[in-house]
């Protein structure tokens, strides 16, 4: 059996678990995500939905990304701390703030997506894979 993922936001008011293993990790540099990591690109670990296990509400923040799906980001409504995205071409899988990993260790990137919205000082690991915009989706392993 794999070992809990956990994770919560700042106030502590919201906890979450996984019992598998990501099927991805990335940075995006999409426009959106720059927004949501204070202009930066956001660090993500994508997840089956089913797998996650969680204890207090979040909010929701629906609209449309530059792929044209719809994205609903879940956050702390008392702290504001970005947890979670779901998108309409995957509602399966569910994306996780590495920020908010009690573990950061984990939210290495195994690759950077939406390079081609990146700032000019913003940095990649030329080592890595890259894809200037969306990729294709993932699949759980």
């Amino acid at each position: 059996m794999t070992e809990s993922i956990t994770g919560a936001c700042f106030c502590g008011s919201i906890r979450f678990r996984f019992n598998q293993p990501p099927v991805a990790k990335r940075a995006c540099w999409c426009r959106d995500c720059q927004y949501l990591s204070a202009g930066n690109a956001s660090i993500n670990l994508i997840f089956p939905l089913a797998s996650r296990e969680l204890e207090g509400e979040v909010r929701d923040y629906v609209s449309l990304s530059d792929s044209g799906n719809t994205m609903r980001r879940s956050f702390c409504p008392h702290c504001g701390t970005p947890l979670f995205s779901t998108s309409s071409s995957r509602p399966e899988m569910v994306v996780v703030r590495a920020g908010a990993l009690d573990d950061r260790e984990l939210g290495k990137p195994e690759g950077f997506i939406w390079t081609a919205s990146a700032p000019s000082w913003g940095l990649t690991d030329t080592d890595l894979p890259s894809c200037p915009n969306q990729p294709p989706p993932v699949a759980a392993r």
